[in-house]
């Protein structure tokens, strides 16, 4: 039913995550063809999943199959914030990782990914991987969180001169851009973080 490479199997095609063993669940994040990921118990057309990046949740079966993309995280450009940037104009997508729709945490990973390392997927696991930075030290590239006292709900890249570059949906905004800070975002600030090369906290770099 599937090809494997020791314990990890492929999709063949862009497969949604979900939360639970329905095709009404949330979507939780998505697979890409050739990434590696773990598969283990089945229910019923469901098999449940772990990826690479540590993320669970459940597949149809009868996405399975194909081989492994040997460049899945080869980097493409040596900086995260020049991938990011070619998302700009990309809809906004709950569990999206992709041009085709994106959310907030999916463009912060993918663009870690498209320079070779491994970060968390979501908003809050990301905060918690990451080194905090003081606010004079805030550069351009360096993550921004926000969220209420409890967790992390939102992140974006720090572009300098108060203006950030994320995947957000509101009123009037529908995707990746590059904008001044709003003043709602500003209000709701948690953190300002930086992943560090060797870090004992990356998946992978």
């Amino acid at each position: 039913m599937a090809d494997s490479l020791g314990e990890h199997t492929f999709v063949y095609q862009l497969t949604p995550v979900r939360a639970e063993p329905r095709d009404d669940a949330e979507q939780v994040t998505q697979l890409l063809p050739g990434e590696p990921f773990t598969a283990g118990d089945t229910r019923d057309a469901w098999v449940r999943i772990r990826t690479a990046y540590d993320y669970p949740g459940w597949i149809r079966a009868d996405a399975l199959g194909g081989g492994a993309d040997p460049a899945w995280l080869e980097p493409r450009v040596s900086e995260p914030l020049d991938f990011a940037r070619t998302l700009l104009g990309s809809p906004y997508l709950w569990g999206g990782l992709t041009a085709a729709g994106i959310d907030c945490s999916g463009l912060v990973h993918m663009s870690f990914r498209a320079t070779g390392r491994l970060v968390p997927r979501d908003a809050d696991q990301q905060e918690d991987a990451a080194e905090a930075v003081a606010e004079d030290a805030l550069r351009p590239g360096d993550l921004v969180t926000y969220g209420d006292e409890r967790a992390a709900d939102h992140i974006a890249f720090w572009l300098g001169e108060g203006r950030i570059l994320h995947s957000t949906q509101r009123d009037g905004v529908d995707g990746v851009v590059e904008e001044r800070e709003p003043p709602e975002l500003h209000a709701r600030r948690r953190r300002r973080i930086r992943f560090v090369v060797g870090s004992p906290n990356s998946l992978a770099s």
